[in-house]
């Protein structure tokens, strides 16, 4: 059965803004009469309709943030394995937010915990699981976000991937200015390449 599309004439009635068409048929009177009879349903309701739910659940938002510095404690004191649980507590709540919340925020939060569990995997010397929140970090927040963009480089460099290193610091280097951490990364990893000759 092939289907097609037919465009039917329909016209607004601008004071009683019901739907009519020229078009005899009864299969599209009868539709049309019962959008036009929910219309004049909706419109006679005497409660008004409710406001949009709070953009921002604030309850979230403090849970978020008390993950974060939880785990920000806990790197300090050097418990890394406990560190990464909360920061990987407070990125599965973010990702967990309603999808009419703000994205900015979204991207936001999940930048900061992703780049600081990046840092609790360099400080456990799991390059590769570092490079990938790194990156992520940078991904979700590319310009103000130099420590995601030097955290990645300094993961490639520990893994010996010194191309892909040079490659990355460089567009880092782009988007963040001469920021002292990269532009001192940067050098280190051209001299590693010269000396790798």
């Amino acid at each position: 059965m092939d289907e097609t599309f037919t465009q039917l004439p329909l016209q607004l009635d601008p004071a009683s803004k019901s739907i009519s068409s020229t078009v005899a048929d009864e299969n599209l009177a009868d539709e049309l009469r019962a959008l036009n009879n929910l219309h004049r349903s909706l419109l006679s309701l005497e409660t008004p309709v409710p406001p949009p739910p709070v953009p921002v659940n604030p309850r979230r938002s403090a849970q978020i943030t008390k993950l974060r510095e939880s785990g920000n404690t806990s790197f300090r004191k050097g418990a890394y394995a406990d560190a990464l649980r909360m920061y990987t507590y407070g990125i599965e709540m973010a990702l967990g937010r309603p999808a009419w919340e703000p994205a900015g925020l979204v991207r936001d939060e999940l930048s900061g915990l992703y780049a600081n569990r990046a840092q609790t995997h360099m400080a456990m010397q799991n390059w590769a699981e570092g490079m990938i929140d790194a990156e992520t970090s940078v991904e979700m927040k590319r310009v103000g976000n130099a420590k995601g963009w030097w955290r990645k480089g300094r993961c490639l460099v520990e893994m010996g991937r010194l191309d892909e290193a040079r490659v990355w610091v460089g567009r880092g280097l782009e988007f963040e200015g001469s920021e002292a951490d990269l532009v001192a990364l940067s050098k280190e990893i051209t001299g590693l390449i010269a000396r790798r000759g």
